[in-house]
């Protein structure tokens, strides 16, 4: 472990002077990602500012019917909410289906969005990597990328983001709340994260003073129409190699409002409007979500090792597309996939 200097926000205020004060610096809440990069040696941040104790671990319904949810809300206590089981399931069950418990115990809403991608060559100093050291070249296009991007992909980066509760936040149409040097803003969460394009190192459009203090999701939650679908190599803990939210809003059998979004197929959730229109208007039947696969894929590219993704996404649409306007959404207690 490399040798740093340790300091706690006293309030939100002070934690963005102190991140501005020192570039090098980085917060830290429950550790899950940050210290795991430290032990690896990605990264050695010189100063940890600890924000753990800062009064952000509320869930509150806003005025127009949504909920705001305090950044340092653990994500177990998140997903067992009364109010997100009931209005937002989707998000319950994307959460579940990630990590371990003793993981979502410690693991902050705020860090989720943050954390970076699980890449093998980002995790291995020796090799190339733009995302860990920019210019150095990527060694997983042409190495081991059977779990790298399809979509969105970049010559300098065909990283993943792992998160699954942002995959779900995508589809509800998420709002993250920021506050910096120059004041408070909101950032849609499907603007939150970036696509690698030749500046892969920065993940998202989070400024450099800049702290997460929470989420807002608006009242429409889904909650009779939806499914999380997760697909990895191991049930017991893995990241996903293609993972689906869906979302409807059904009609005497048709589709008033569809919401669709991908994980672990992209440096970023991965959301197809143009697939969302296509489902707009339609019969809730294969045909139409076969046709919406088509649309989401339509520039989805392999190398090599992870070509298998390209029509495992698109079983994995349908399949869960059905889940939804059946309203039999995925378990993640039993994750056997029905």
């Amino acid at each position: 472990m490399i040798k740093f200097q340790y300091d706690r926000a006293a309030d939100v205020t002070d934690a963005v002077r102190q991140i501005a004060a020192d570039p090098e610096a980085r917060f830290i809440a429950g550790g899950t990602n940050l210290i795991d990069l430290m032990k690896y040696q990605v990264e050695r941040p010189p100063r940890l500012i600890d924000i753990s104790r800062l009064p952000l671990t509320s869930v509150e319904e806003t005025p127009g019917g949504g909920l705001r949810i305090g950044a340092l809300v653990p994500n177990t206590d998140l997903a067992y909410h009364p109010l997100v089981e009931q209005r937002y399931p989707i998000l319950s069950s994307a959460i579940m289906s990630g990590a371990s418990q003793q993981l979502r115990n410690m693991a902050s809403t705020g860090g989720n969005l943050v954390q970076r991608t699980r890449c093998f060559y980002f995790y291995d100093v020796t090799m190339a990597c733009n995302k860990r050291q920019p210019g150095s070249g990527c060694a997983a296009i042409k190495g081991i990328n059977r779990i790298n991007a399809i979509l969105g992909t970049s010559e300098s980066c065909i990283a993943t983001h792992p998160s699954d509760m942002c995959v779900a936040l995508a589809v509800l149409d998420a709002k993250v709340h920021v506050t910096g040097l120059s004041g408070s803003r909101e950032i849609a969460v499907v603007d939150f994260h970036r696509l690698p394009g030749d500046t892969p190192q920065i993940d998202n459009n989070l400024r450099r003073d800049e702290i997460i203090t929470a989420i807002e999701l608006p009242a429409q939650g889904f909650a009779a129409n939806h499914s999380y679908l997760k697909i990895r190599d191991r049930l017991s803990y893995a990241f996903a190699l293609v993972s689906v939210a869906a979302a409807l809003e059904l009609e005497s059998g048709r589709i008033k409002t569809g919401r669709l979004a991908l994980g672990g197929v992209a440096h970023k959730p991965w959301r197809s409007v143009e697939a969302e229109a296509a489902l707009r208007g339609q019969a809730a039947g294969p045909e139409t979500f076969a046709r919406a696969a088509e649309i989401v894929l339509r520039d989805a590219k392999g190398f090599g090792h992870n070509d298998f993704k390209i029509d495992l996404a698109r079983r994995a649409i349908v399949r869960t597309l059905t889940q939804a306007a059946n309203a039999t959404p995925q378990s993640q207690a039993d994750k056997r996939i029905r």
